[in-house]
């Protein structure tokens, strides 16, 4: 597109910018309550596209970690889409994520957005895991008193990490799940390193029957959106049962933790939502999709 250009965001283009993205849902959007931090976040970069010199659109680009990065909030002003203009957004994210060393870029995308999956599929980024939202309060008095006897979930310790390694390697959730970690609504690779820090941080929490490993989730508490919650980026077992003891477990450990709900980012497996179902968890019918591109 003639005079359009590609830059940091400045302060200013929230002017322009937050008024075209206050309708991108029913609901509204999220963009004006990052905006700010998104100026100055030193671990990534908001771009604006410009045409004219007018702000026209925006994408967020954020390393999750040394070798993980995050594309996020991209929006065009609706009377400049259908031009290339999220396209070159994209690339342009892409290629900030490589020079700051990134191996791997992501992006979540709900699965009824066809125009963005067409746009990460046209640079080149392919579909690793899809997953939907799950949130639980604690348990009541009377789900309290039917939780004792049940099978008991630990925290894993260092001498667990090579049993959760195997684990992890032979599990069928971990493919499905494009063997990551979600957070804050960003995702990065679940490594032996990553593995290691959460077990020091107490935030795996392990299901063991028959002596050996049945079920695990990696869970880290929150403060978002006003509640304080234990964040579940993943969680895995080899059958339903193994699950549903995870997730109850969870709700247990609240009030202990001083955590007001349990939010879970569950794997889209028929396995999973069957678990979670009738266990006090609700979600809805969002399902999210989660592409994937090497810069290696």
């Amino acid at each position: 597109m003639d005079n359009m250009q590609i830059r940091p965001a400045r302060p200013e283009d929230g002017d322009i910018v937050l008024p075209f993205c206050q309708d991108t849902w029913e609901w509204g959007d999220y963009i004006d309550r990052v905006w700010d931090e998104w100026l100055v976040e030193q671990s990534g970069r908001l771009l604006t596209a410009t045409v004219n010199d007018r702000p026209v659109g925006i994408v967020n680009m954020r390393m999750v970690s040394e070798t993980d990065a995050w594309l996020e909030g991209l929006r065009v002003d609706p009377s400049y889409r259908r031009q290339g203009i999220a396209h070159e957004l994209c690339l342009a994210a892409l290629a900030e994520a490589m020079r700051r060393g990134a191996k791997y870029a992501r992006m979540a995308i709900e699965a009824e957005n066809e125009p963005s999956i067409h746009t990460a599929e046209k640079i080149y980024m392919r579909q690793v895991a899809a997953f939907a939202l799950y949130k639980a309060p604690p348990l009541t008095p009377r789900e309290q008193s039917s939780f004792f006897g049940q099978a008991q979930v630990s925290l894993a310790t260092t001498a667990d990490l090579d049993d959760v390694i195997d684990y992890l390697n032979v599990s069928n959730v971990f493919p499905a799940a494009g063997g990551l970690y979600y957070v804050g609504f960003t995702a990065r690779e679940i490594t032996a390193p990553f593995l290691q820090e959460r077990i020091a941080s107490q935030q795996i929490y392990l299901l063991r029957r028959w002596d050996r490993i049945d079920g695990l989730a990696i869970a880290e508490p929150r403060t978002e959106h006003g509640e304080r919650r234990l964040s579940v980026g993943y969680i895995d077992g080899t059958m339903i049962e193994s699950i549903s003891l995870i997730a109850h477990d969870l709700r247990h450990r609240l009030p202990t933790l001083g955590l007001d709900v349990v939010r879970i980012y569950a794997p889209d497996l028929v396995l999973v939502h069957d678990a979670l179902g009738g266990l006090g968890y609700e979600g809805d019918s969002t399902i999210f999709y989660t592409f994937e591109r090497g810069l290696e």
